[in-house]
């Protein structure tokens, strides 16, 4: 069965602006956002089965909800994000002090080296892909593919609305891919297409990936995502994938979505 850590948004909310989607002026209904994540949880555990690990909220750390940039797990090993923004930068204490509590061997990366966790680094079983140039620094996946043995060829991320790799591109677990070819530089669009055949690729029309269609939770033929990407929906759909399209409209405001709310810990 899969693990995810999620985060109760008791204190989400916009408080600072540091990418695109984030807009003091446009302010979050939190009882709303609450009414959202209960019902994204729902589905995860009550329908698709999912174990979900529920870490406590902080007061002050707004995007703590976002657990998908706590860092990345791997086995028995839990790599903690350093972030590129000082105001997500306190957060780093609270995730490492999770993953020590639940006897995860934890690493760290230098300094002065930024990485946003599973925002950032996806993949395959045979090779991972990293996002890099908005938030993660590309060196940094040389060192994290020494240490676990992988392959991971680096993606640079060239539109600011597309900050983080998980917000254009979602691995599937029948080897599908689902992304936005506009969000990379031609040289990433080339190697994607090079790894990735034709027929496993699903290239999300705009609209939908600005509604976050690429900020999906897969597990096994089960595929969590935002409402209002219908495209996306029939092409899953036709390959066999269940979809549950779940509203989550208030954390986009703060440019996030399912995908986002979610660590994976298996």
């Amino acid at each position: 069965m899969s693990r995810l850590l999620v985060c109760p948004p008791d204190f989400f909310g916009i408080e600072y602006e540091i990418n695109p989607w984030m807009r003091l002026s446009n302010g979050v209904d939190h009882e709303r956002a609450v009414r959202q994540w209960h019902q994204f949880v729902h589905v995860l555990e009550k329908d698709l089965g999912v174990i979900l690990e529920r870490m406590a909220p902080i007061a002050g750390l707004p995007d703590l909800v976002f657990t998908a940039n706590a860092g990345i797990v791997v086995g028995h090993t839990a790599v903690v994000s350093r972030f590129r923004y000082s105001e997500r930068q306190r957060e780093e204490a609270y995730f490492e002090e999770w993953f020590r509590k639940h006897d995860y061997h934890v690493m760290t990366v230098d300094h002065e080296l930024y990485f946003e966790g599973a925002g950032d680094l996806l993949g395959f079983p045979d090779c991972w892909f990293g996002g890099y140039r908005q938030r993660s620094d590309i060196r940094v996946f040389p060192i994290l593919s020494e240490r676990f043995h992988r392959e991971i060829i680096p993606l640079e991320l060239v539109d600011g609305r597309f900050y983080h790799l998980d917000t254009c591109f979602c691995p599937l677990s029948g080897g599908e891919l689902l992304y936005f070819p506009a969000a990379f530089d031609p040289y990433g669009q080339t190697v994607i297409a090079e790894r990735i055949s034709d027929q496993l690729r699903c290239a999300v029309p705009e609209d939908e990936a600005l509604r976050f269609a690429c900020n999906a939770v897969c597990i096994g033929k089960h595929v969590v995502l935002p409402t209002g990407c219908p495209t996306t929906q029939d092409w899953l759909q036709q390959r066999s994938y269940a979809t549950h399209p779940v509203q989550l409209d208030e954390f986009m405001k703060s440019g996030g979505s399912a995908k986002c709310l979610t660590l994976a810990l298996d």
